[in-house]
């Protein structure tokens, strides 16, 4: 009776505090009128809130008759700060806006909220800065590499593998205007910098599979960046051992045009000097980039996006000694040099960006970019080198000695590679809104490509004089053709906890004269829990027509019948935010599956993807990717992630059956973790964790004994430390800065390989030798900002 008694006196309380409410509900818009979702709105000094939708609304229960204050906050936005009073019963409605921040903080975040969570595999990304992620330059493709199903073991080299897949399988837009990088590199330490200058980002998304139609036709990735239209003038500068960068933004009086601008520089003199491969490095990469926004009016925008990348590699190489093999049976490789690579890559990129507004539901955008790329490799290296056993007997006179000497010999490289790319794309894409529950979208695109290339290049090796292996290329090719694009999809509201996106994909080019046909479905259910949990799958068909170094066979030969390589995507997965220690956090995971058919075979050489210009395999790639992220140290977002991958391959006629694939990494691991000191969070330790379990390879030339072999594992640890001081904090508050940082590059000083070097003795036995990326390094750095 008691406890009836009491349920009756908690409901009647209940009830009459329900009429002694009001209602506050809107929209949240940002500045270019785009809805906002994950706003937390909230009531000053209460426990009350709420998150807007992913349409920007919300809907806030407020006490009646007192005077409020909510407060409109996201990351990455000024915070809003609102007065509201409502009656008894009543119904408000407001719209509110908020400004991009333009103030730069330490730290970097990704962040787990996604704005649409109906999305598969697409990860939002808004980076702040990198001086809290410790890497070599400053790339901004090494956060990239802490996702899941992301792999890149190379510290010196932008290039990845998602889930899998070839260096070549990623798309890369900025603001809908595609990028490229360069043809010809197959070293590491001969790239420049990646294309996204982190400085000029507002925002990045990522997905790792089974995106929309909307975006184009590549079989892993694709990496979709905005770049700022800034409100307020800014510019920031940083100088360190290993390069500089600089960049200014800011606006017209009237709002209309806003630009930003950057210059990148990267110096790796110093850290290539920790090869082992001794002697003169004069590298040399320089990045400008800009892009200019201009808003004549409400309805409509102009973007104009340039860029020029000039890479200068010069190597003079006097020796390099190799010790590799097991305690009880070690080698020890000695090359002595004389020769140099000279190496030079140009690229410009750019575009515009016609948006227009034809009405309220219906915005068209049209897109024009080009490329032009000329690249040379002149190369004429010779190699002497002696291989021998080495002494391990800790009790023996000649301890780490050579003893025995297996084989001496030469190795002599020639080449004089130079390769002129012209690329122009036009695309229209359309949007248009046919109720609250149906979203049309759809466009066309035409890409035309000139590419002109001439190769000129010969190995030979030389043991006792007598030469045992001879390679030589010669070609001279172009090649001129177009390819027409076409995409159609529709976004709808099933159910209020069901959203699905559904749509077909058109490619058609003129070489192989294959038209392309692939359907994509996504579909997400939110189930009424009171768990936060989004569930979410997604299948489709994903084809590659191939790109001209895809066509290029080992021979120098071009294989104009070679078909787009296929894979059919199917996804699930689940994203979750939950609160620990009171924080927010977000736990993310997913199981995939990718069906390949025509696929490709081909090898990788460090970064250099060598194809064989077939299509005479199957393949299949399947996995779980695993990511947790949130404030493990309050103030400092860290988070930890794992791949589970197994991708192999079947090629017709050669009797093997499923072999490894080059980028078969079993388990990928990543941590990025940060720290401060207590009640001092200007002081900050940064950690960046890497292990990948090794990737297969084989012996050169020889396409039965393709990936046999297991690689040794990668394992890398960098560390940083910086100081963040502001500049008469009372008046600039928080925006102006000086940061002092100081970073430990693979501060356990493993020698992690990145390739094998194969080397035979005087029985024409083949040894792999390892090629290891650099030591441990300090680097530091200044940074300004205003």
């Amino acid at each position: 009776m008691k406890f009836i008694f009491l349920n009756l006196l908690l409901l009647i309380t209940f009830t009459g505090s329900l009429a002694q409410q009001g209602a506050l509900s809107g929209v949240v818009t940002d500045e270019s009128d785009k809805p906002v979702a994950g706003v937390n709105v909230r009531v000053k000094h209460e426990s009350i809130g709420t998150v807007t939708k992913e349409d920007g609304s919300f809907i806030l229960k407020l006490p009646a008759a007192r005077e409020l204050t909510v407060v409109f906050s996201h990351v990455g936005y000024a915070t809003v700060e609102k007065p509201v009073e409502v009656k008894a019963g009543e119904a408000i409605e407001v719209t509110v806006m908020l400004k991009l921040l333009t103030e730069v903080l330490t730290g970097v975040s990704i962040e787990g909220e996604r704005e649409r969570r109906d999305e598969v595999s697409v990860t939002k990304i808004k980076p702040k800065t990198l001086e809290a992620l410790p890497t070599p330059f400053g790339d901004f493709n090494k956060i990239l590499s802490t996702l899941p199903g992301v792999v890149s073991n190379n510290e010196l080299s932008s290039t990845y593998s998602v889930r899998g897949g070839s260096f070549d399988e990623n798309l890369i837009y900025v603001n809908d205007i595609p990028i490229y990088r360069p043809f010809l590199i197959s070293n590491g330490q001969q790239e420049g910098l990646s294309f996204v200058n982190s400085n000029l980002v507002k925002s990045i998304e990522f997905s790792a599979g089974g995106w929309q139609p909307k975006y184009g036709d590549k079989l892993s990735s694709v990496l979709n960046v905005d770049y700022k239209e800034p409100t307020l003038f800014g510019a920031s500068a940083t100088i360190g051992l290993l390069g500089g960068t600089a960049h200014m933004e800011g606006a017209s009086g009237s709002g209309k045009l806003s630009y930003v601008a950057g210059v990148r520089h990267k110096s790796a003199q110093y850290l290539l000097n920790t090869l082992e491969t001794k002697g003169e490095y004069l590298p040399k990469f320089t990045d400008l980039q800009a892009y200019v926004s201009f808003r004549p009016d409400s309805r409509t925008s102009i973007g104009v996006l340039t860029s020029y990348a000039r890479n200068r590699y010069l190597i003079e190489p006097e020796s390099r000694e190799t010790e590799f093999g097991t305690f009880n049976r070690s080698f020890r490789l000695f090359v002595g040099f004389e020769g140099r690579e000279i190496l030079e890559y140009d690229t410009y990129q750019g575009g515009v960006k016609f948006s227009r507004k034809l009405n309220d539901g219906w915005k068209t955008d049209l897109i024009a970019s080009a490329v032009h790329a000329s690249e040379r490799e002149f190369t004429d290296v010779e190699g002497g080198y002696r291989l021998c056993d080495v002494d391990k007997d800790l009790g023996s006179d000649t301890f780490n000695e050579c003893v025995f000497t297996r084989g001496i010999g030469s190795n002599y490289d020639y080449g004089r590679n130079t390769l002129e790319a012209n690329i122009i794309n036009l695309e229209n894409r359309n949007t248009y809104s046919l109720n609250t529950k149906n979203t049309l979208e759809f466009g066309l695109g035409y890409s035309w490509q000139n590419i002109e290339d001439q190769l000129s290049e010969y190995e030979f090796k030389d043991s006792a004089d007598f030469v045992i292996d001879t390679q030589s290329l010669e070609a001279d090719h172009k090649l001129e053709s177009s390819q027409y694009s076409g995409f159609v999809q529709n976004t709808q509201q099933l159910r209020a906890n069901i959203v699905a996106t559904y749509g077909v994909r058109l490619n058609y080019w003129t070489i192989n004269e294959e038209l392309l046909i692939s359907p994509r479905v996504q579909i997400s259910f939110e189930p009424e829990w009171t768990r936060d949990v989004v569930f979410t799958a997604a299948a489709g068909l994903y084809q590659q027509p191939p790109f001209y170094r895809e066509l290029r066979a080992p021979s120098g030969d071009l294989n104009r019948e070679l078909k787009a390589q296929k894979a059919l995507h199917l996804i699930g997965g689940l994203d979750y935010n939950f609160k620990w220690w009171g924080r927010d956090f977000k736990f993310m995971g997913e199981v995939y599956y990718k069906k390949l058919s025509d696929v490709v075979t081909y090898d990788i050489d460090n970064v250099k993807v060598r194809y064989y210009a077939n299509n005479e395999a199957r393949a299949y790639a399947t996995g779980v990717d695993l990511r947790v992220s949130g404030e493990f140290i309050q103030g400092t977002e860290s988070w930890f992630s794992v791949g589970i991958l197994n991708t192999r391959e079947d090629v017709a006629g050669d009797g093997r059956g499923y072999i490894r694939r080059p980028m078969d990494q079993r388990l990928n691991i990543a941590v990025f973790f940060q720290d401060h000191l207590p009640n001092n969070p200007t002081f900050r330790v940064s950690l960046n964790v890497f292990f990948g379990s090794g990737l297969p390879f084989g012996p050169p030339q020889n396409f039965e004994k393709r990936n046999v072999f297991n690689g040794d594992t990668y394992r890398r640890l960098d560390i940083g430390f910086s100081k963040l001081f502001y500049m008469n904090k009372e008046k600039y508050k928080e925006r102006r800065q000086v940061i002092v940082g100081a970073e430990v590059l693979n501060l356990l000083g493993v020698s992690n390989a990145i390739s094998y070097t194969w080397i035979s003795d005087v029985s024409n036995n083949q040894f792999a030798v390892p090629n290891s990326l650099s030591a441990r390094f300090l680097n530091v750095k200044l940074s300004i900002k205003i």
